[in-house]
């Protein structure tokens, strides 16, 4: 069995409920485990689901707005400070400015360079390393590209349209309408053994998104209000709503639809429900309320 972990379902507004955007799937035919985000506190969320940084071998990102990238740092430090050395290659896949915000924040010079150097060279440190299984030397999170050796991550600016294939899965991109020219979004639909899962990350209601989701098994979609609220307050420009995601969900044949992403005013009731109704009579399908730490099996 596989499955799809909600880890945030939220946006940059905090709530008790949710807060950010995260999600990792689990392959059950070589524990495979990829990332989509990285929102707040999406290390600790990972850990609550019953994951462990180390097991991250793939993270893409669907843009760069903190609600998606925040807990990027705190990802990669902890990745590289709970490893043995033994892992595999973290690749990382992303628009601009992945490969600038990952050189900026662990390379030679980067914002927590200061870390990373004191765990390599400390004493205290050495042998904590070494008592988990560690050899020394310890060697730095290296970063390179698809043609460097011994390197700890590789980082990479990707576009809509680029594909992504591995032994066992691919992934597939297209173009997200949301705040461009400022940041470029991208949606994700990874495909497994013919089981295939959408990510839309922030999007408007958009062909370009209908088209990646034909046919698709699951789509998470965001959810940031009511279709009339975003209307009279002017937010619909780059945002989908829930009658939005379920129109999209509609025309493309999607079988499940989550809805994540949820903005402060959806999730409070009389509002969920009068929004999930209107989806309802537009959205043929199963449709799912993300919540975090929520485990979807497929």
């Amino acid at each position: 069995m596989s499955y799809l972990y909600i880890l945030g379902a939220g946006t940059p507004t905090p709530t008790s409920e949710r807060f950010g955007s995260s999600y990792v799937i689990e392959l059950d035919n070589n524990n495979s485990k990829i990332m989509f985000d990285c929102g707040p506190a999406a290390t600790d969320k990972l850990v609550k689901a019953g994951l462990w940084p180390t097991d991250i071998d793939y993270l893409f990102f669907t843009h760069h707005h903190f609600d998606h990238d925040i807990d990027y740092p705190c990802f990669l430090l902890c990745r590289w400070d709970q490893s043995i050395g033994e892992e595999n290659i973290l690749k990382v896949f992303g628009p601009p400015p992945t490969e600038k915000l990952t050189n900026d924040l662990i390379g030679e010079n980067g914002a927590f360079a200061h870390d990373w150097r004191a765990r390599i060279n400390a004493k205290p440190s050495q042998y904590v390393y070494v008592n988990r299984g560690g050899t020394l030397p310890r060697m730095p999170p290296t970063i390179g590209d698809d043609e460097m050796l011994n390197s700890w991550i590789i980082p990479k600016d990707i576009k809509s349209g680029d594909l992504i294939k591995e032994a066992d899965w691919v992934v597939e991109t297209a173009h997200a309408e949301h705040v461009q020219p400022y940041l470029d979004s991208i949606a994700y639909k990874i495909t497994i053994n013919n089981f295939s899962i959408v990510f839309t990350g922030d999007t408007q209601p958009c062909q370009s998104i209908v088209t990646l989701a034909k046919d698709a098994d699951i789509m998470v979609c965001m959810c940031w209000d009511d279709q009339e609220s975003m209307n009279k307050m002017n937010e619909s420009t780059g945002q989908c709503s829930a009658e939005g995601a379920a129109k999209m969900a509609e025309e493309a044949n999607v079988k499940k639809l989550v809805l994540s992403h949820m903005g402060k005013r959806i999730s409070t009731h009389g509002i969920l429900e009068n929004a999930l109704g209107n989806a309802a009579k537009i959205y043929s399908g199963e449709m799912i309320i993300a919540e975090e730490l929520m485990k979807i099996s497929f």
